[in-house]
Order: C-alpha cells, then structure tokens, then sequence
C-alpha cells in the first residue's frame, strides 16, 4: 500500500549471499524477525563494508528479552508512528512490479524473478481455486514465503479470508500436531515434506479431524507417496509450475472416472503435471529448437512451455538472460515432459538432468520412482555417471530408513527387476542427500560427485 516492491528472502542463506541480494535488489528497509537479528546484522555490516549504504533495520520482536536492540526501529514502533490519514499508492499499470523471489539456485550472480501485479492476482485466484479453497480456510504453513510468495498463498489467503498457522521449523510431529489443534483444511507442501509425512512415527501421529487438501508441487511426487498420503487422510492436489510462473502453472486436474480405475492407475495418473489452470494463456510441450509442438502420444519428448499473463515480467537486471528464457516467445522451463492423448502433460526430467546411455534416453525420475518403492529407501536421487562404453549410466544417491540394512547390489537387483535393464543403476551410494533451502534435492552436487567418480569399468 506504500507502493513497496516486496522481496522475501531465504532465511537459510548466510550473510554475505543475503548481503549480495539486498545490493542487487537495492532494498530500502528490511524486516528481520528477532530469531534472526544476528544474520541481518552481519549481511549489513558487509554492505557497510563496501561503502554502500544499507538498508533500514526494522525489528519484528517474537520474544521478550533482556538484550536490548539499539540502532534499529522496533516494527510495532514504526507501525505507531505512521500517518494514519496516509493515502493508498495504487500501481499505475497492473505490470508494475509487486515482488522480487530470487530462484533456490541463487548464486553470487542472483537471478531475481520479477512479479507484477496483474500475474500476481491471476495465480492467486487461480491457485486457491485449484486447491479447492471455499471461504474461510485454516492453511497451515509449510511453504516458506520466499519460494514464489507461498506459491501466491500469501495473497489468495487473504482474498479468501484464510486463517493462518505457522510453523518456525517443520517438523512431521508439529504438523500433525497443529492439524489437530487448530482443525487444518488445507496445507502446502513440497514432496520432500510429504515423505516426511508418511514417514512420521505413528508415536509422533495423531488422527486427521477431517481429510486435509494439500498441494503439492516443486518436483514429481513418486506414485507410492501419494498413496500413503491419501492412506492417511490427506487429499493430494499435484500442480506444477516455476518461480518465472508465479507458482502454480498447471495441476492434475481430477476426472471422476478415474475414481473407478485401479489404485495403481490412479495414482500414476495423479503423479502426472496435468493440464492448464484457468488463468494460464497457454502451456505446451514443444521440440526446443524448432519450436514444433511435439505429438500427444505419451512418448515424444520435449520442453514444457509457457506463456500468458501469469508467466514473470523477466529477470532483474539481467536482460541477456531474459531474452534466453523467451526465445521463440515462450517461456522455456527447461523441463522435459511428454503430452498424453488427453492433453495431460508428464514432466519426464530436467533437461540437465537426462542420462543418455548408449543412444537411449533415461528419465531419471522414472528411476527414482521405483527406487522409491523399495521398502528401505526413504530418499533417493539418480544422477549420471560417466561410462566409457555407454557414455553415461544411471548412478543413484539413497538414503535409507532407519533400521534398515541393504547392499547396494540389491538395489540394483530390485531395479532391474522392476526397469528395463538399461535404466537401472549400475552404481548406488549410500548417503544423506543435499536439499535446497525449499527442499529439493541438489542434484548439481550429486553429479559432481558421480562425475569425480569416473567410469565404472
């Protein structure tokens, strides 16, 4: 309402990136939680340091505390002190610009995704629309604010009148815990957070008041957690979209009929990325090169794109890179999907992320679903590795549950039983695996790793 540009920022970064993305935005105040004092002091430090001034320090308190904050505005103070006949800065065109998300890929040449005004509004009501929301919701939190505004949550909440639960940390126990006490309706979360779900201990569960609507979205759900997800009491929604396309660009839009399908064919449907929301112009799956839209035949692969009023205004300060992401004039996602006869996308890989293995495309997603059907995985991610003979062959990073114990062979025995055996890993690691701050897996590092490793034979 003061015309602000908005820009949440990850909370998991350290001081001198945090430092590098209020330069490069040009923040004017920041808002820091008192949890989080100590880090926004140093990012400003460093901003100081390089004879830049910083932006003002505004002080959110969470606590009491003996400590006494000097040098800052406490935010319930500056609240006070405000006019309160102050009039409302409208937006002069809906295209203004009303919110900066820097991608989970940041790097020390940030990539800050603007947001207008009218895109904004249009996912807004669009995603609270697709995840099934009437008035007066009660949303627990598990989407941090700086991943696409809470996939647009943030305002479609208040559109609806919505009630809010927060969590500080996630953790499964507090989200069954917070379900129960403040009647949860609806809920986001990554996929990351649903295999923390059914994976909870059922000491650390508690019954569900009601079905609980969650969205889930940021990477493809394996079919096996949906299916103990819907076991639980949860009824899953599965979109897709990017940061450059406000949130949510398409979802798994639910066919009655399906109802009466097998759970397996149920499920590997609702696994898929699906069509179009409303407020979309147009989504497509087109060869990237020659812009030809690819066959819907469930098998040609090609680049899911989009295009409309919901899709970014561009990159900030980065015009070059931009103009890449709009060649063609659409937006290019760098996912790979296929098109089924019904118009439903399936996003097959990230197109950095395909393994190419004696002349045959491997959708590593198609590995780690089975992987993850393996009673003893509990997280599992598949990379290329470099092989001398094939060019490359599927490596898998797992992280299994706790007590269990199984050789690397088995995995590769219970893979080729269930895969062609060109797909299956020929190498398997055990380990923790890295995740972004929004709970995606980092796959960049893991083929690092399986690049120094060199090839198998």
């Amino acid at each position: 309402m003061a015309g602000a540009v908005l820009c949440s920022l990850n909370t998991r970064l350290d001081s001198a990136m945090l430092s590098t993305l209020l330069m490069h935005s040009e923040a004017k105040i920041i808002f820091v939680d008192q949890q989080l004092l100590q880090l926004a002091q140093e990012a400003l430090s460093i901003i100081s340091s390089k004879n830049t001034k910083p932006p003002l320090l505004v002080v959110i308190i969470s606590e009491k505390s003996n400590n006494s904050i000097t040098n800052t505005w406490d935010y319930e103070s500056l609240l006070e002190s405000g006019d309160r006949d102050f009039a409302i800065r409208w937006p002069i065109t809906e295209f203004d610009p009303i919110s900066i998300n820097y991608t989970s890929g940041t790097t020390s040449r940030p990539k800050g995704v603007v947001f207008n005004h009218r895109g904004a509004y249009l996912n807004s009501i669009a995603t609270f629309l697709a995840h099934e929301m009437s008035t007066l919701p009660i949303y627990l939190w598990t989407v941090p604010t700086f991943h696409c505004n809470g996939w647009c949550m943030i305002w479609g909440l208040a559109a609806v009148g919505g009630t809010n639960v927060c969590l500080r940390s996630v953790s499964p126990k507090e989200i069954f815990e917070s379900i129960s006490l403040y009647k949860v309706t609806h809920m986001g979360g990554a996929p990351t957070v649903l295999n923390m779900i059914v994976n909870t201990p059922s000491c650390d569960r508690k019954p569900l008041p009601h079905k609980v609507k969650i969205m889930t979205g940021g990477s493809p759900p394996p079919p096996q957690m949906l299916s103990r997800m819907e076991e639980l009491g949860f009824g899953v929604i599965h979109f897709y979209g990017l940061t450059e396309t406000h949130g949510a660009g398409t979802y798994c839009l639910w066919k009655p009929e399906w109802d009466s399908l097998p759970s397996d064919e149920r499920l590997i449907l609702k696994a898929r990325q699906g069509v179009q929301h409303l407020c979309v112009e147009e989504v497509d799956v087109r060869d990237s090169i020659t812009m030809k839209k690819v066959p819907a035949d469930g098998v040609t692969m090609g680049e899911v794109m989009f295009r409309g009023n919901t899709v970014m205004s561009g990159y900030l300060k980065d015009q070059k890179a931009t103009d890449e992401a709009f060649r063609g004039g659409w937006f290019h996602s760098g996912d790979l999907a296929v098109k089924h006869p019904d118009g439903y996308i399936e996003v097959k890989d990230r197109s950095k992320d395909i393994i190419i293995s004696g002349g045959e495309n491997i959708s590593t997603i198609e590995v780690e679903t089975v992987l993850y059907s393996h009673p003893a995985v509990l997280e599992a991610a598949v990379v290329a590795r470099p092989d001398n003979h094939w060019g490359q062959t599927p490596c898998a990073f797992v992280k299994l549950k706790e007590g269990y114990d199984v050789s690397s062979q088995e995995i590769i025995n219970f893979s080729r039983d269930n895969l062609p055996h060109y797909m299956a890993p020929r190498t398997v690691i055990f380990q923790d695996l890295p995740k972004t701050s929004t709970g995606k897996i980092q796959k960049s590092i893991l083929r690092e790793k399986a690049e120094a490793l060199g090839s198998l034979f």
